[in-house]
């Protein structure tokens, strides 16, 4: 599953962890995505989104049909 999020296009970021003694090691900053099925009542299907908890709460706001034309008008 890719980390990016299809609504928001939140990703993975990069960093160092700093430890005690301020050594420093490359680690990567996950998205908090997770794969979640919507129901289109207006074409009477389902879709999957990879979608971030942000995401989420985006389509919980506005309606997966308001949000799947704001993804389209992008692309």
């Amino acid at each position: 599953m890719s980390k990016v999020c299809e609504v928001t296009g939140k990703k993975v970021m990069f960093g160092n962890n700093v430890s005690f003694s301020i050594n420093k090691t490359k680690r990567r900053f996950d998205a908090n995505i997770s794969k979640k099925r919507f129901y289109i009542p207006e074409e009477d299907r389902w879709i999957t989104l990879n979608v971030s908890a942000r995401g989420l709460k985006i389509i919980n706001k506005k309606g997966i049909s308001a949000v799947l034309k704001e993804i389209n008008s992008k692309k």
